[in-house]
């Protein structure tokens, strides 16, 4: 990690701000769950309400990492592809390589439009030959689908099923899900599902997530059914020190995962936010945006994702702002996201930076 100064964000302290509640904005299945189950704050995602904290994101972030926690992620909404051409239809909307991607496996699979900017960064499953769902970031990919198949004239069905995942998260996940599911949990390997039920609730069960930690998604595929489904795992996990949680932000910048939105824009590209490894553009088969990406790649870039420290006193918050790098273009080069860690007992961020100001040690001043 590179070495910040955070002088000038010491007493930046900001007190919470509540989100209102109304029919314009979805609710999820598990919705009343959250409440009753004492959620103490939402965001807005994906059009949805997504829990923040119950306990406190410390509290939280302590019970992910040394317990198991529920999320209710029902705002990582599913776009649905089927039809005779679903697969070629897919792999047009990605850089990754899906040649190989089995039935019955997953596959981070960043989205490109046509300048090779980032539309979003979701979680394929392919149910069938013909049949994928992508897990959604907080992203409008459903409208850049449906316009695409519209464009395209490719025989393909494009939609958002009745789908709605938890996420059962932290160090004691699986002995959750072996108690709800049987041995075959054990054997669920990471980035594979599985199509399956509990007491007659039709759900897709992966070994994924979204916090650094073992964890599971429970897909609910009846909307009518997630109160249910969430009583059901709130008591299997009872003697395993269970609570509800959400995503967090100390644990997912402490393991470097992007967050769409703050990390990375349409103002992105795979290059600079170290996803090379998934754009293949060898590959036979054409994407949106694989000219851009040839021709960024070929020309290098300029600025890089990585890891900081902030010197100074604790954070008494994230930043609800984006924190520019001195001396630089404030848009292009900045802080994206900071938080306190108290496991490290040190302030991380991720940030934006000069190419030629990544090597590790180096300061920088925001």
């Amino acid at each position: 990690m590179s070495e910040v100064g955070n002088e000038p964000h010491s007493k930046a302290a900001m007190a919470s701000k509540a989100v209102g509640i109304s029919a314009r904005v979805r609710t999820s299945p598990f919705f009343e769950a959250t409440q009753r189950w004492g959620c103490k704050g939402y965001t807005t995602y994906n059009h949805m309400y997504l829990p923040l904290y119950y306990e406190g994101l410390e509290a939280d972030f302590w019970r992910l990492v040394e317990h198991v926690t529920l999320w209710d992620v029902a705002v990582e909404r599913q776009v649905e592809i089927t039809g005779p051409d679903a697969a070629r239809f897919t792999q047009m909307l990605t850089p990754r390589n899906l040649s190989t991607c089995a039935v019955g496996q997953c596959k981070y699979a960043p989205i490109t439009d046509e300048n090779g900017g980032l539309i979003s960064d979701p979680v394929l499953l392919r149910l069938g030959e013909n049949h994928f769902w992508l897990s959604l970031a907080d992203s409008d990919v459903l409208l850049w689908a449906k316009g695409l198949a519209a464009g395209t004239g490719m025989n393909v069905n494009v939609g958002e099923p009745d789908v709605s995942p938890l996420q059962v998260q932290g160090p004691k996940s699986t002995d959750v899900m072996r108690d709800l599911f049987g041995p075959w949990i054990d054997e669920l390997k990471y980035f594979w599902f599985r199509e399956t039920d509990l007491d007659g609730i039709p759900l897709v069960v992966s070994r994924t997530g979204w916090s650094s930690e073992r964890g599971y998604e429970i897909f609910l595929r009846d909307g009518a059914r997630g109160d249910e489904l969430w009583e059901t795992v709130m008591a299997a996990g009872r003697p395993y020190e269970i609570g509800p949680g959400a995503p967090n932000q100390i644990r997912r910048i402490e393991g470097g995962l992007i967050s769409y939105g703050a990390d990375a824009t349409l103002s992105e590209n795979p290059f600079e936010l170290g996803l090379d490894r998934l754009v293949d553009l060898d590959q036979e088969a054409d994407f949106i945006g694989k000219a851009a990406l040839k021709r960024i790649k070929a020309a290098g870039v300029d600025r890089r994702l990585v890891g900081v420290e902030i010197a100074g006193a604790r954070l008494a918050v994230s930043n609800e702002r984006f924190w520019p790098l001195v001396g630089h273009d404030p848009a292009r080069f900045k802080i994206t996201s900071a938080v306190y860690s108290p496991r490290l007992e040190k302030n991380i961020a991720m940030a934006l930076v000069p190419v030629d100001l990544t090597a590790e040690g180096t300061r920088l001043h925001f």
